[in-house]
């Protein structure tokens, strides 16, 4: 028995014909798919690194029509944190120059820091209420304003806290080590030349010179006489002084508006919907962005490394 012919003779043509069609529109298919998840990809990308670098995604503010506006000041007060007072003054003079701010809240978590830098910021809030007399501004304290952080505080319209929060601290210190037993006993010898009786002030490994001390002290005391001032031109007949009050120590929110350190509880809503009147929070705080931190870490670093390498012949 013979096996049956194709009785079309180009079958064999359009057969490879249509498989090639098939694989050109499958790598279409591919490189289409391949495309898109590059740019998926790319716009992920993209997104991160705006995140990073600080860019505000938010839609709010040109929403939102009449608002309060929020500054978060937290951590440490100093020149190279987020608590900075380029920082934190840039955010309060976005927040007043809003023309839909009714109010700004100034949220305080900050144990204190640099005097120079919460002077500054205290500084600014009294340039911007005057700037602005129509728009207050409120402190709202969260677990902890103390020293530099109540510095701050004092310049607003009026101070809310909790009742467990803590507050106060109105001092100023410089701390540091001795070492010199240490190098006693290891038989370690200070050499330290310096052009100037009192250039190696408060060297901790040289024993403690007695004018150096009390020198020290007159500069702390000229501080703290500058913060007990910045306290009573900030809270004024509210202020009930006690012997204690400007020794250092801490108190809870409760007894912080007892002694008219703070005006009354409340939290930052509460603040925004019935001090303000404007229930809606707009956040101005200003955020270090990647490229900032890095920079500034890298900028410490090379300081450091630096003063090391100056380290026979350095003016300080």
């Amino acid at each position: 028995m013979t096996e049956p012919t194709n009785q079309d003779p180009g079958w064999e043509r359009r057969l490879l014909e249509k498989l090639a069609s098939d694989t050109l529109v499958e790598q279409r298919r591919r490189r289409r798919w391949g495309i898109f998840f590059k740019l998926l990809g790319l716009v992920y990308l993209t997104v991160v690194l705006l995140k990073l670098s600080g860019f505000d995604f938010s839609l709010e503010r040109d929403v939102i029509a009449k608002h309060t506006a929020l500054v978060d000041l937290r951590g440490v007060i100093s020149d190279h944190g987020e608590a900075s007072a380029e920082n934190v003054m840039s955010s309060l003079q976005n927040a007043f120059q809003d023309k839909n701010t009714q109010g700004v809240v100034l949220r305080i978590n900050s144990p204190g820091g640099s005097p120079v830098q919460s002077g500054m910021i205290n500084d600014e809030i009294y340039r911007l209420r005057k700037l602005y007399p129509a728009i207050p501004l409120y402190a709202v304290v969260e677990d902890i304003c103390a020293s530099g952080g109540y510095y701050v505080a004092v310049a607003a319209d009026q101070i809310f806290v909790d009742k467990a929060s803590i507050v106060g601290s109105i001092g100023v210190l410089m701390d540091g080590f001795g070492f010199t037993g240490t190098m006693d006993k290891l038989g370690v010898e200070r050499r330290l030349l310096t052009a100037g009786s009192n250039k190696g002030f408060l060297d901790p490994f040289s024993p403690q010179d007695a004018h150096q001390k009390e020198h020290a002290q007159l500069l702390l005391n000229d501080v703290h006489q500058q913060f007990i001032q910045v306290v009573r031109k900030g809270r004024g007949q509210r202020l009930k002084e006690t012997p204690d009050l400007f020794s250092g120590l801490m108190w809870t929110g409760q007894r912080s508006v007892e002694l008219g350190l703070a005006d009354a509880y409340g939290s930052v809503e509460f603040v925004a919907r019935d001090i303000v009147k404007a229930g809606d929070i707009v956040d101005f705080t200003q955020k270090q962005n990647l490229a900032e931190r890095v920079a500034k870490k890298l900028g410490a670093d090379m300081a450091n490394s630096l003063e090391h390498f100056l380290l026979q012949t350095r003016l300080r």
